[in-house]
């Protein structure tokens, strides 16, 4: 009966502030407690002495992400590189996915995954163009690994497994290898004449790990991109890419 009462009701519905101001120029979305309904002259009002600004309770994402990124140098002296943008969503990525599967762990069949997931960095693009794809990943990591248990729970940030932690070990090792090349000032001048720029930006980018999870042979992500057709003459070529002054990878 109520229910078809206030069907049949005006739309027209007016908001009272009793105790509070609000800003003309700002506004924002309120919620309302303790508040009164009131009908008179055929209009519905709404009557409420506490309007409180709505906030939104989630994190923000990006902070999650690189509370969790692994930064530690390999052999445990000095700072690590910062990770590049694509990179660092690439890692994020990886963790969903290992969430999605229902592994304990993010391992490096995960991390190869999360760079195809993110899809616009040099890697992502390398993998596909030699028939590597997330389908495909998918697909063989499940041969490979097996389906995750339906009813096991992920933790919100899968530990990385031994294997990929290795992986982005090698992956800064070789970043940090890579800033330690000298440039002469004859080579400076004459990249600069045809408006080479030989700056490294000192980020571990997504072809960095690809690379990294390519040399930990045992791991499932070099089986599956072995099965898949990746070998050692593609990820020679995609270091070289990647050497080359003014390439800019992420």
């Amino acid at each position: 009966m109520a229910a078809h009462f206030l069907c049949n009701l005006p739309p027209t519905i007016k908001i009272h502030q009793s105790s509070s101001t609000t800003k003309r120029n700002h506004p924002q979305k309120t919620w309302l407690a303790g508040a009164r309904i009131i009908l008179k002259n055929s209009t519905l009002s709404l009557q409420s002495s506490y309007l409180k600004p709505y906030q939104s309770k989630r994190r923000t994402i990006a902070a999650t992400v690189l509370s969790s990124l692994p930064t530690a140098t390999p052999n445990g002296i000095g700072s690590a590189p910062k990770w590049s943008c694509r990179a660092i969503k690439s890692f994020a990525m990886a963790e969903l996915e290992a969430r999605k599967l229902k592994y304990p762990n993010t391992g490096t069949e995960a991390l190869l995954m999360g760079i195809l997931i993110e899809g616009t960095s040099e890697a992502a693009k390398f993998l596909r163009a030699n028939g590597v794809t997330l389908f495909k990943m998918r697909e063989e990591t499940v041969k490979l690994l097996g389906k995750g248990d339906m009813y096991f729970f992920s933790p919100e940030h899968p530990p990385l497994t031994e294997a990929a932690q290795r992986a982005i070990d090698k992956a800064i090792d070789q970043k940090l290898k890579s800033a330690q090349v000298t440039v002469t000032f004859e080579n400076y001048v004459e990249n600069s004449q045809h408006g080479i720029s030989l700056c490294d930006s000192g980020e571990i980018t997504t072809c960095n790990l690809l690379l990294g999870i390519w040399s930990e042979v045992d791991s499932a992500g070099h089986k599956i991109m072995a099965a898949l057709g990746f070998n050692d003459d593609k990820a020679k070529e995609l270091e070289s890419l990647i050497s080359r002054p003014g390439f800019v990878a992420d």
